[in-house]
């Protein structure tokens, strides 16, 4: 749900600690929040069963979408929104699986940012806050385990004093766009709080009840902010797996129009993002259109392509022209995909 009853919200502490900064809203005399984090949902999700050992680690993802007010002067394109979607995942493990959980998390991590080329500007393990919950032991707990993490899988990283979340001490991840911004995005955040607070529970081996460790963990972080992030770096010109602009088909003249449609609808049929342009303009045109709207390939017909049954195809920053048949392109295109060329 969307919107959640008050009690949820001051069970979890969200209510007292960030009361100012959720939109609330009044029915039938309750109070409620507009969801302004996905876990506590995930501690009613874990409550709907009862848990053994046999189930850690129990990892539920979702893809949740969360509300925050912020004044209208902090808002700024995809960077900073009121609504805002979280690739958020709430992983219940025991304090004897909660290194390879992390560990594994931290590799995901570096894959997934490998994969589109970005790099990480610093790392950072973020402390105890001044609003809290939970007992000074359990934090002391909690910060060494991360920490020890962190050297041990020799991620060089810097201590960010009191900038934890209130439930428990993370790990964030941050990126630097083409501005030299720096943007958190993926974060690790170790919680013993939570489950203590709504009472989560599982059987041990020998039958007797303990309290699961959480941890809550982003990769993208805001998919609206990552977007906005790869966007820039890129400069708009997205590698062709990436790309919503990825084909774009030209008449040289009104001859060509019923081949061109030919090679349009095949190129679609076989899933691509392909558009054509079949307008009676000047090829000049047509082509500066074409890279503006950053098109990855650009293809060419004529009455020489018709009559060979190929194809005149240019790729993006290239002044090289290529003929092929359509089934070459094809290949061609499925193996950039496959491998996620950048």
């Amino acid at each position: 749900p969307e919107i959640m009853d008050r009690k949820l919200w001051e069970v979890s502490g969200h209510w007292s600690k960030f009361g100012e900064n959720n939109f609330k809203t009044y029915y039938e005399k309750r109070d409620f929040l507009i969801k302004p984090m996905n876990c506590p949902g995930g501690m009613l999700v874990y409550k709907t069963s009862p848990k053994t050992y046999k189930d850690f680690p129990l990892r539920v993802g979702e893809m949740g979408t969360v509300h925050r007010v912020e004044l209208s002067g902090t808002l700024g394109g995809l960077f900073r929104v009121i609504q805002f979607t979280q690739d958020d995942a709430h992983i219940f493990c025991t304090e004897d699986q909660l290194e390879s959980e992390v560990t594994r998390i931290i590799e995901l991590i570096n894959k997934t940012f490998n994969t589109f080329g970005l790099e990480f500007d610093h790392v950072e393990l973020s402390t105890r806050p001044e609003k809290r919950v939970g007992s000074e032991e359990i934090w002391d707990l909690a910060e060494k385990t991360l920490e020890k993490i962190l050297k041990k899988s020799k991620t060089k990283y810097t201590i960010n004093e009191g900038d934890g979340a209130f439930y428990g001490p993370k790990i964030d991840f941050h990126l630097k766009d083409s501005l030299n911004r720096t943007w958190q995005c993926s974060t690790i955040q170790l919680d013993m709080a939570l489950p203590e607070r709504f009472d989560l529970d599982y059987q041990d081996k020998n039958n007797s009840q303990q309290r699961p460790i959480m941890l809550h963990r982003v990769i993208y972080g805001s998919l609206e902010r990552f977007i906005g992030i790869v966007t820039e770096h890129v400069n708009g010109k997205f590698p062709l797996w990436l790309s919503p602009n990825q084909i774009k088909v030209l008449t040289l003249n009104d001859e060509v129009k019923d081949y061109a449609q030919e090679i349009y609808q095949k190129l679609f049929d076989a899933g691509f993002q392909v558009e054509l342009n079949d307008k009676s303009e000047s090829m000049g045109k047509k082509a500066r259109d074409a890279q503006i709207q950053r098109f990855n390939y650009l293809l060419t017909v004529g009455e020489k392509e018709q009559q060979e049954n190929k194809i005149a195809v240019k790729a993006k920053d290239s002044k090289e022209i290529k003929t092929m048949t359509l089934e070459e392109f094809t290949k061609k295109l499925k193996n950039e995909i496959s491998s996620k060329t950048l």
